[in-house]
């Protein structure tokens, strides 16, 4: 609606600008016709002037009754002669009389022409000056537009940031919720899991001290066969732990953690703690959780009863692509 508004103001100066010159125009055309009232006053003033001889001829004619004849004949001779050069006179008068008028009739042309000329030129000027306005406000109207189109988008994306800062955030306690659930779920297992070693163990325990008793000629027959075995044992375990292990992403290749490993009888994890940090602690809880992972280690039961004790607790070197 603003912009209507001042398209309407600028036609009204351009529609006063060519009403003013073409009054101007008017009033120019209007003006010459009053110095054509000239020439009757001169025709006027030259039959006057032809009467006043004519008048005088009388006169002298009367007075002068008694003339001869020569002097008659030349007095009209010479009036004719006056006549005709009056009427000469007349004549060109007339055709300059005609000439000025014409001349006159031609300048007020050119003037009508001129003035035309002036108020169309006037005319155009205004309405290329009002065109220049309109286009000016339209670039304005443009320029505030696209002001606002921007003072827009960038309140959109605060708008956006916000949302996903709030998002992340919101993502962000979540996962702080479930890791802690997670580690809750953990804590509870291997507490449950710590019991049930120790209930094993404790009867295990009864039972290798039979066993023990029983079999000590045994064992030490087989000594030999027991430590090959518990070598098996230890190869197992790292086997076992390195399918379980995931290595973490941008961990360094001098990486090294020492991890130290309880068991219970059956092979089951009492414990598994960093005996020897890496620095990297994603490096260090990913050899933990492989540790967890791969339990219970089933066979300790199949080692022999002299060697199991010796073997429910060791240590797992973990470097990357290699368990020692």
């Amino acid at each position: 609606m603003a912009r209507q508004h001042r398209r309407v103001g600028y036609g009204l100066p351009t529609l006063l600008a060519i009403a003013l010159h073409l009054g101007i125009l008017v009033v120019s055309v209007i003006r010459f016709p009053s110095a054509e009232s000239e020439p009757p006053s001169q025709s006027i003033v030259q039959a006057t002037l032809v009467s006043t001889e004519t008048t005088t001829d009388q006169a002298q004619r009367a007075t002068e009754p008694q003339a001869s004849s020569q002097a008659d004949e030349t007095s009209e001779d010479e009036a004719s002669r006056e006549a005709e050069e009056a009427e000469a006179q007349r004549q060109r008068e007339a055709e300059e009389q005609r000439q000025r008028e014409a001349e006159r009739q031609r300048q007020a042309e050119q003037e009508r022409a001129e003035a035309l000329e002036a108020a169309q030129a006037a005319a155009e000027e205004a309405e290329r000056r009002a065109e220049e306005a309109r286009a000016q406000a339209e670039r304005r109207e443009q320029q505030e537009a696209e002001r606002q189109r921007q003072a827009e988008e960038e309140a959109r994306r605060q708008r956006e940031a916000e949302e996903q800062r709030r998002r992340e955030e919101e993502a962000e306690r979540q996962r702080q919720a479930e890791e802690e659930a997670r580690r809750q779920r953990e804590a509870e297992e291997q507490r449950r899991r710590e019991e049930e070693a120790a209930q094993r163990a404790a009867e295990a325990a009864r039972n290798s001290l039979d066993r023990a008793i029983a079999g000590e000629a045994e064992a030490a027959a087989n000594a030999e066969q027991a430590q090959q075995a518990a070598n098996g044992f230890i190869n197992l375990v790292r086997q076992a732990v390195e399918q379980a292990w995931v290595i973490p992403p941008n961990v360094p290749d001098n990486a090294n953690a020492l991890v130290a490993i309880r068991l219970g009888p059956s092979g089951e994890v009492f414990s598994a703690s960093i005996a020897r940090s890496s620095g990297n602690s994603a490096f260090d809880r990913a050899a933990i959780q492989a540790v967890e992972s791969a339990a219970p280690f089933s066979e300790l039961r199949e080692l022999p009863a002299s060697v199991q004790r010796d073997y429910r607790e060791f240590n797992l070197n973990f470097r990357p692509g290699d368990i020692r």
